[in-house]
């Protein structure tokens, strides 16, 4: 895979939470992580962020080790540190103490034109059963749709 081609989607977390707000935040990361990253072996599935004093981490981000990695080799599900600006930092912190059933959650990770890999996150609030329903009802609909048009 090229580098501009990596675009790595928690399908799931669309589906499992709404979403209110999204960032674009930068990872700090070992020399093999990137690479894996480049190769395309990276599951965001189960993995959230959470702050420990003023920084925020991701955690069971999981990036396969890397093939010819040797002794350098990175854990797989290690934490890995987001970078953002302060206010983005704060703004988010505010958010998550104010109450409610908020979270963050990674939502798609890239490379952008630079080759820096970057993690798409966002302020969340869990969707109810009868939430997923209705999602699972629209999007139905809305394939129907598409189908009458194109007969």
């Amino acid at each position: 895979m090229s580098k501009a081609n990596i675009n790595i989607k928690n399908k799931k977390a669309r589906f499992e939470y709404t979403i209110l707000d999204v960032y674009e935040a930068g990872l700090k990361l070992v020399g093999t992580e990137i690479k894996s990253i480049r190769e395309g072996k990276v599951s965001l599935v189960e993995s959230y962020c959470y702050f420990r004093g003023d920084e925020l981490y991701v955690k069971s981000m999981h990036i396969a080790e890397y093939a010819f990695g040797s002794y350098n080799n990175h854990d797989p599900l290690r934490e890995r540190k987001l970078l953002l600006h302060k206010k983005e930092l704060a703004k988010l912190q505010t958010n998550l103490q104010r109450g409610g059933n908020n979270t963050i959650i990674p939502l798609r990770l890239y490379i952008n034109d630079k080759g820096i890999a970057k993690l798409e996150i966002a302020l969340a609030t869990g969707k109810k059963l009868y939430d997923k329903r209705n999602s699972i009802k629209d999007k139905d609909l809305k394939r129907e749709h598409d189908r009458g048009l194109k007969i």
